[in-house]
């Protein structure tokens, strides 16, 4: 073992207590690194990952079922594909078994060449009869595992022998129909169009780079196709985007404040910890150490001792982190980095190690060049200012000890500010994805339920009392006419659309004509639109419409790939029937106008802004969002713990002649309490300021493209997290004036 080596382990043993402290505090801030490192990778590059392993096709084209003959003969006519691969997709499926049931199931006939799925566990169809592979959201949510039977109607039960993954969108539940693979071989005649074998083309490009060409090509050999629509791999994205994009946006930007409290967490412990070896660095230059002799002294103790705690602390981060976050992923049908997090765990772990190393050796460095009698002088502990007006007794005491170490309890206070403001920003975004949930206000709606009837009924359905208002609303997804791989999707009114939709405005006007649309941040970012350029969209039908561009809108529907616009027979032609949006009274009863519009025969449904009703995604949010505060509570405590630690041995001699005197337990607490609360006092402000003008602000300008968020925290926010640093002081205190006793009163009153 190197000298050098040895010499440090040598000091790290000669002050046990003091390294442990450190060491613990660098597990506790590299655990938050880990933990946001862990989310923020898994999140960013989950979809790319499973759009790899699935062999996500460039372009899936839908269609009604023709023959194969007659698509073969189109499709190779494309210029620029690889491969092909025909389906035929039968929807309203019967599925069932132990775990659960559906009557909206799809199954998808797979013959045999390239899936566009990658099995996850047991094993792909073989081509023997009674076989049948599974879609990763339905296995895990009808808990089915292969070799279990799974009832398909018309074909009875048959055996699971895989579960797939296939990037193409979201999973079951969140995705309301359960999807199934069968062998396309084997299903018997009764589940195809008599005639008529295909209506799900996948097509892999040779050139991906060159895709529009493509879809320019496949839209010409298109003519007599019904119902053509195409996805591309951008669509899909985009279609995953919209459930999740703005909450996986928030929690990369979560992640990233976590990042920067932990930094300033591991700086000031650093610093607090060559402050209390500031008599070791001036008996060092008393004997003609040179500074830079001193620094890289310190750099080694600070190095030896951050490898292992951060290593530590990264993979404790790691294993908190990693299961909420497999299952947000698995809801989102994307795949957890795996080995692939080995990378960005490393590189956190070595920016911890330097920065403790640089937070450590450059005190040292500054102390260092001041001369030895001063740096001497430096390491006594000040007493404060008689003027400073502090209360009488043991907790007066603790606040007077506090005061005489200003730089340390401002150091101590600026990381509980900064733990706090993050802990109040998580509760801001976990009341706005409550809101989310349920109230479609928070996005801009002001219609609360939709009602499948025609627009002729409209005025039965204004007559009914408790409805402010209705109208019918059209939605029509189409794409790009100069960009054939991004989605658009158009919602018509016939009217001033904002009496049922109103999203705030980032610029422009609203919509006040035929030709004039509002389109979302998102669509105008991807799009490249601005105000006054003109939006060219291809319909389902094939026609085009194109719209000058009036406003931008932010709005969280589809990532904001959306555009408001009046009705008109072009957007009639290539929509489905179109749904009446309907407007309450403020108080109204919901469940009577429901009832009332029962009575005429329409299916009602209630709005939600995240346009979907399943909360499995929210709940599992919220999952996450509990890990990263428990984290942040477990930073706070192990922060006032250290502070209170380090005074205790510091004022051995003051606490043992308290203890002398017959002090018992709760004296010595109330002292150490005192200097705890002035900590907070300092910090809970900071971390109030800190959120409102500076995180918050961060967060909601990282999310405009989709919303506006008013992400600061409310009063209950705040006084719940002002009460939870009132515990977490108080058992701080209490754990530290319990240590405290076993020190031995003689002892210290020598050391003294």
């Amino acid at each position: 073992m190197p000298a050098g080596l040895r010499e440090a382990l040598a000091r790290l043993r000669a002050r046990r207590g003091r390294s442990l402290v450190a060491a613990l505090g660098i597990a506790a801030a590299a655990t938050m690194i880990g933990t946001a490192v862990t989310l923020s990778f898994g999140l960013a590059t989950g979809a790319e990952r499973a759009a790899e392993r699935s062999d996500l096709p460039d372009v899936t084209a839908r269609f009604e079922p023709r023959t194969r003959a007659q698509l073969d003969e189109r499709v190779g006519a494309l210029a620029n594909v690889e491969d092909r691969s025909y389906r035929f997709e039968i929807e309203d499926v019967e599925l069932s078994s132990d775990g659960g049931s559906s009557r909206e199931g799809v199954v998808q006939l797979i013959p045999r060449g390239r899936r566009g799925y990658a099995v996850v566990a047991g094993r792909d169809l073989s081509g023997r009869p009674g076989e049948v592979v599974v879609e990763r959201g339905v296995a895990r949510e009808w808990e089915l595992e292969p070799g279990d039977s799974l009832s398909v109607a018309r074909l009875g039960s048959v055996r699971v022998v895989g579960v797939a993954l296939s990037a193409d969108d979201v999973a079951f539940p969140l995705a309301a129909n359960p999807r199934v693979y069968l062998p396309e071989e084997l299903v018997p005649a009764g589940f195809r169009a008599r005639g008529r074998s295909v209506n799900l083309v996948l097509l892999w490009a040779r050139d991906p780079a060159r895709l529009d060409s493509l879809l320019v090509q496949a839209r010409a050999v298109s003519f007599g196709l019904e119902d053509l629509r195409f996805a591309t791999r951008e669509g899909v994205r985009a279609l995953v985007d919209q459930v999740s994009g703005i909450v996986i946006a928030l929690l990369i930007a979560f992640s990233l404040v976590a990042l920067g409290a932990a930094g300033v967490m591991l700086g000031a412990s650093a610093r607090a910890d060559v402050q209390r070896r500031l008599e070791s660095i001036g008996v060092m230059r008393a004997i003609g150490a040179s500074r830079t002799r001193v620094a890289a002294r310190y750099a080694a103790d600070a190095a030896l001792l951050a490898l292992p705690a951060g290593a530590l602390g990264v993979t404790a981060g790691t294993l908190v982190a990693a299961p909420p976050g497999e299952r947000l992923l698995e809801i989102l049908n994307e795949l957890a980095p795996g080995t692939a997090l080995v990378g960005p765990l490393a590189v956190a772990l070595a920016g911890i190690v330097a920065l403790v190393v640089a937070a450590t050796a450059w005190p040292a460095w500054r102390a260092a060049s001041l001369p030895p009698a001063e740096i001497l002088r430096g390491a006594e502990v000040r007493h404060a200012p008689r003027r400073a007006p502090t209360p009488s007794g043991p907790f007066g005491l603790g606040l007077r000890l506090a005061l005489a170490t200003r730089g340390r309890t401002l150091a101590t206070a600026l990381v509980v500010g900064a733990a706090t403001a993050v802990v109040l920003l998580m509760l801001a975004l976990a009341s706005f994805l409550g809101r989310l949930a349920d109230d479609p206000g928070v996005v801009g709606k002001r219609y609360q339920l939709t009602a499948t009837l025609p627009a002729d009924r409209t005025g039965e359905v204004e007559r009914i009392p408790g409805v402010a208002a209705a109208a019918p609303r059209l939605v029509v997804d189409g794409v790009n006419s100069f960009e054939l791989g991004q989605p658009v999707r158009l919602v018509g009114y016939p009217g001033d659309h904002t009496a049922f939709e109103a999203p705030p405005l980032a610029g422009g006007r609203r919509v006040e004509g035929l030709g004039e649309a509002e389109v979302g941040q998102g669509l105008a970012d991807t799009l490249g639109v601005r105000l006054g350029s003109t939006l060219a969209v291809q319909l389902p039908t094939g026609e085009e419409v194109r719209y000058r561009v009036v406003g931008v809108v932010r709005t969280i529907d589809r990532e904001g790939r959306v555009a408001f616009v009046r009705s008109d027979d072009a957007l009639a032609r290539a929509g489905d029937d179109p749904e009446l949006a309907v407007r309450l009274d403020p108080g109204v009863d919901r469940d009577t106008v429901e009832r009332a519009l029962g009575a005429l025969g329409a299916r009602v449904a209630p709005v939600g802004p995240t346009g979907s009703d399943d909360q499995a995604f929210l709940s599992v949010l919220a999952g996450v969002l509990r890990v990263v505060a428990g984290v942040n509570g477990l930073i706070c405590l192990y922060v006032l713990v250290q502070a209170l630690a380090v005074l205790a041995t510091e004022r051995r001699r003051t606490i043992a002649v308290l203890r002398a005197g017959g002090a018992p337990r709760g004296t010595v607490a109330l002292v150490l309490l005192g200097t705890a609360t002035l900590i907070l006092v300092l910090a809970a402000p900071a971390g109030i300021l800190a959120e409102r003008f500076l995180l918050g602000p961060a967060a909601a300008r990282l999310a405009a493209g989709y919303a506006s968020l008013p992400l600061g925290a409310s009063a209950a926010q705040i006084a719940t997290v002002v009460i939870g640093l009132g515990l977490i002081a108080a058992a701080a205190a209490a754990w530290t004036a319990r240590r405290t006793e076993r020190d031995s009163v003689a002892a210290a009153l020598r050391e003294g």
